[in-house]
């Protein structure tokens, strides 16, 4: 067994996701503990600009395959357990995303290894462990590893993608894929969803609204906020299922997930679901008339009153 950390890089359409950045940095913080590697794992097909992208891994193992050219949840499983079973890491980090899903369960079945999902951390001084927050965020668990060895598949937000970006030596080593011929799913297609007028996800200032709002008339006094802001209007679950803004716009566990400067929660409770999306924004401010409402909670400044009191007021005195 070594000391390294080895990552499953994933990507879509020729680019490493922000998942795998925040990984790559999580590991650079695990390996200083450990006294191993970062080793990135790129597999696909045409995939070395993404092998070259992972300049904050020490080394990057490519296989490169045109059977990999899209996921394939036999193939993808089955190289990257290869890839562990050889170079017997000591932590395995895996993006906790449907594609994760399938990567983490196959290895660490695969190798007899144990595997701790819902990570939003991973420790390794006194041993291997991890924070998980489960049943939508209810609840956060500290985990124990016992063993030396462990898969740990990490949610969104775990370190800053950007620090994963830079930093290693970016060493990119080619590795022959393992016999792909028997495989028994194919990829069909892959169907984007449509794409909305605004990218919340790239947003610095988001203005959320949820039932508070009371109807779709009043979200335009969200806009003028948020056009004073320039920033977006963002919504709830409530908010797109009645229809007043598209599914492009939803905050939460069944829509987007947000790491926004502000993020301003108008007349929002804060159930688990919702606070899954956006808990790490960088700053949150919440308005809500009931003060037991969950979202106060989770945000670093709070005011308790009708949002409709407030807004006209905030956006004179920022248009002023």
């Amino acid at each position: 067994m070594s000391g390294d950390v080895m990552v499953f890089a994933e990507h879509l359409e020729g680019m490493a996701t922000d998942s795998t950045f925040e990984l790559v940095a999580l590991g650079r913080s695990l390996a200083e503990v450990t006294g191993g590697s970062v080793v990135a794992a790129v597999i696909g097909s045409g995939v070395g600009d993404v092998a070259d992208s992972m300049g904050g891994a020490d080394k990057v193992l490519v296989v490169d395959d045109p059977a990999l050219a899209s996921f394939n949840p036999e193939g993808h499983p089955r190289v990257f357990s290869a890839l562990v079973q050889e170079g017997s890491p000591q932590i395995v980090l895996v993006p906790y995303t449907s594609t994760g899903m399938d990567i983490a369960a196959h290895v660490a079945a695969v190798g007899g290894l144990p595997l701790v999902s819902y990570c939003q951390d991973v420790r390794a001084s006194d041993g291997l462990a991890a924070t998980c927050r489960l049943y939508a965020g209810k609840v956060e668990a500290d985990v124990t590893v016992s063993g030396d060895r462990a898969v740990f598949a990490v949610m969104s937000g775990a370190a800053s993608a950007d620090e994963g970006r830079e930093g290693g030596a970016g060493v990119v080593e080619a590795v022959s894929a393992p016999d792909l011929s028997d495989l028994g799913v194919t990829f069909s297609s892959l169907n984007q969803p449509e794409a909305g007028d605004v990218d919340i996800t790239e947003q610095d200032v988001l203005v959320a609204v949820g039932r508070g709002i009371d109807s779709a008339d009043n979200i335009k006094e969200a806009q003028e906020l948020a056009d004073a802001l320039d920033g977006a209007v963002a919504a709830s679950r409530p908010i797109v299922d009645q229809g007043w803004l598209p599914k492009t716009r939803q905050v939460g566990k069944s829509g987007l997930t947000v790491k926004p400067k502000v993020y301003i929660a108008l007349g929002i409770s804060g159930a688990p679901e919702h606070l899954e999306g956006m808990r790490d924004a960088e700053v949150i401010i919440a308005v809500n008339t009931d003060p037991q409402a969950p979202i106060f909670g989770a945000a670093h400044y709070g005011w308790t009153g009708d949002i409709f009191d407030l807004l006209p007021e905030l956006v004179d005195r920022l248009e002023g």
